[in-house]
This record gives C-alpha cells, structure tokens and sequence, in this order.
C-alpha cells in the first residue's frame, strides 16, 4: 500500500522541513511515500481561497486512493485505533492512503464529500506546518503499532 501525505502552501520553518524529512524516511522504511504540495491562495475571500486550494489538491489525489482529510472536526483516534485503521486498509488491498492537509481555511464542500473519512489529530489547533511533521510522526507510529515494536511506548 502507497502512502501520499498532501499539504498546502509551502514548508517555511527549518525545523518543520528536518521534522518532515526525519519522519518521511522512517514511514518509507514500511510503505512508499510520496509527498505533494499544492499552491495556496492569497488575497481572496475564505470561501474561494478553499474552493481554489482544493481543486489543487484534488489534481494530487489519484482516483484509486482512499483520501483522509485531517480536520479539527474529525473523528479522534488514538495511536492504536490510527494504527487499526492503517492495517485494515492494508489488509483488504486499499491500494493507496492519501492524507490532506488543509489550507489556513480548511476543505471545500465538495473535497470534503470526496472523502472517505475525516480524522482530527487532537481538539487542539495546531499550525500547519506542525501538523505536517505530527501527521507523519503518527503514521510512522503506526506502523511501529502494527508491526510489534517498541517505540510506541
């Protein structure tokens, strides 16, 4: 199973770029991993800044994936559950996870109904550019979950 993480706008802090690169060659070392940015939009009102980031998004997301879209109002897993989900795609031949992260004013409507699921990493607002490292730090957590091994604890 293909792994593809999707974000908008750029990485601009340093160390978020060394936390997605740290993170990114411990998932790989599990699944394949492709990383993907999609421009953000600026100077417009809310609702088209979403509608304009989303289509950018969606060209990323091939028709085959199973998209999940990282949203503070989403469901809320634990690491274990996270990891659950992960195996049982993997298990039943989903042939690729695609995680989007949103732009400063979330998903369109219609991205959103495009979605097969949508997780919350916590009830807290992170940043973006954390969320990014965070989204990669659980997914590799996971695979440690799934696999038996200790880093989970």
């Amino acid at each position: 199973m293909k792994l593809r993480v999707l974000w908008v706008g750029k990485t601009q802090e340093e160390w978020v770029r060394r936390g997605i690169d740290e993170y990114a060659g411990r998932v790989k070392r599990y699944a394949p991993l492709e990383i993907g940015e999609a421009r953000d939009e600026k100077g417009a009102a809310a609702e088209a800044m979403r509608a304009r980031e989303c289509e950018r998004l969606d060209k990323l997301v091939p028709r085959t994936s199973r998209l999940i879209l990282l949203d503070e109002r989403g469901d809320q897993l634990t690491s274990p559950e996270f990891a659950a989900y992960i195996s049982r795609c993997r298990d039943t031949a989903v042939p690729e996870l695609a995680f989007a992260i949103g732009g400063a004013y979330g998903f369109a409507d219609e991205f959103r109904r495009r979605a097969d699921r949508v997780i919350a990493l916590s009830r807290m607002t992170f940043t973006h550019q954390m969320v990014r490292v965070v989204l990669l730090e659980q997914i590799y957590r996971a695979f440690t979950i799934i696999g038996n091994e200790p880093y989970h604890h």
